[in-house]
């Protein structure tokens, strides 16, 4: 079952526009199954078989020359050689559309196009699934979907989240991980990835999750750069109207997809979501997750914060439109409606601000309360269409 990813029109566009494209994204996001469905009249070539790597590296020129333009390249991060001529053949014929270069690996990719392709490529990230795509049924358990996430082979061949995480996270650890980082104990990572799936949410103390890792301050920094590189969580930064605060003040982690989260929480039922500790957090991380996922896939910058005060007060997550208008979103797990979700929204500033105000929970409501609109979770899908 081929899905349409919202992601496509935005590639055709800049397609049009630059010689080389590099899309990125977390293995098994479907970077494969979009290129190939999407581009059938480019040629495709895996540079994970090693016939085709000697084959290339053989005459790199000639090979680039025979197959002309439309190429796509999987894993292209694998012959970081191949960048140059790409470089060389791409200013020769001058013309938009001549390379797609696809691959899980996003630092060892980046560092390549700074190298050699600079101002010559558009950089774009595929995710898995977002909501829009899947089109979730109505009242759909929260639980269920928190914890089976949205990778699309889940999807395409009904496997369990039990039978898939675990298998996904051992081979990201074993394959990505060696491969971008000497970490000779990998006992010692999958404990720290694990710790950071414990907090979810929170406002990131280094030196906490350092000790708690065993590992040092530095070592904790490399191996979330590395997390990040790899897509497995990102950093949600405060915001500020002073820009350059947001660089300076703690972030909170979040995960890209919450069924990595709850497997590495050892979670593998709705019910065990539904009565953990987190499952607030979760809710929370789902959200956001899903916002930046559409921003990315809408060939967007993600522009999300979050926003607290001295004295506690504090926003979930803050939305910077591209007209300068700002949703400021609460995201609560609870059922029931409670007055004492909108406080922090009512203390939240603003003054020279187009500000809309928003609480996203999982009731069946959809209304307006004192100016703060609420959104049912059913109605979220609504939400990432018409907000975003």
């Amino acid at each position: 079952m081929f899905i349409e990813r919202n992601i496509t029109q935005h590639i055709r566009q800049m397609l049009l526009k630059f010689p080389v494209l590099s899309l990125t994204g977390p293995r098994q996001s479907g970077k494969t199954t979009l290129l190939k469905n999407a581009f059938p009249n480019y040629k495709y070539f895996n540079l994970e078989r090693i016939d085709l790597r000697d084959l290339i590296m053989s005459d790199p020129m000639g090979f680039l020359k025979t197959t002309g333009p439309q190429v796509i390249f999987d894993e292209a991060q694998i012959i970081p050689e191949l960048f140059s001529y790409i470089q060389v053949v791409s200013d020769e014929q001058n013309t938009p559309g001549q390379y797609i270069l696809s691959g899980s690996q996003s630092f060892l990719m980046n560092e390549n196009i700074s190298q050699s392709l600079a101002g010559r490529v558009r950089i774009s990230h595929l995710f898995p699934f977002d909501m829009t795509e899947l089109k979730p049924a109505k009242n759909e358990d929260i639980c269920k979907t928190i914890l089976k996430g949205f990778y699309p082979r889940l999807y395409d061949n009904s496997i369990a989240a039990s039978d898939f995480y675990p298998s996904y996270l051992q081979t990201y650890i074993e394959r990505d991980v060696r491969t971008l980082k000497a970490i000779e104990n990998l006992n010692s990572f999958s404990r720290f990835l694990g710790l950071c799936a414990g907090r979810i949410g929170q406002v990131l103390n280094l030196t906490s999750l350092a000790n708690d890792a065993g590992v040092s301050v530095n070592t904790a920094k490399a191996w979330l750069s590395l997390l990040e590189s790899s897509f497995i969580l990102f950093q949600l930064r405060p915001y500020y109207r002073n820009f350059t605060k947001r660089l300076i003040k703690a972030p909170k982690l979040y995960f890209y997809d919450t069924g990595v989260a709850c497997s590495l929480l050892r979670l593998v039922s709705p019910e065990m979501v539904s009565t953990h500790y987190l499952y607030g957090a979760l809710f929370e991380n789902l959200v956001i997750s899903e916002i930046v996922k559409i921003q990315h896939h809408s060939g967007k910058r993600p522009s999300v914060w979050y926003w607290r005060e001295s004295n506690g007060s504090e926003i979930d997550c803050i939305i910077e439109k591209e007209n300068n208008d700002i949703i400021a979103l609460e995201i609560k797990g609870g059922q029931t409606f409670n007055k004492d979700y909108l406080k922090n929204l009512k203390n939240f500033p603003d003054k020279g601000k187009n500000i809309h105000k928003e609480l996203i929970y999982t009731g069946d409501h959809t209304t307006t309360v004192s100016n703060v609109t609420l959104t049912a979770w059913n109605d979220f899908s609504s939400f990432l269409n018409e907000k975003l």
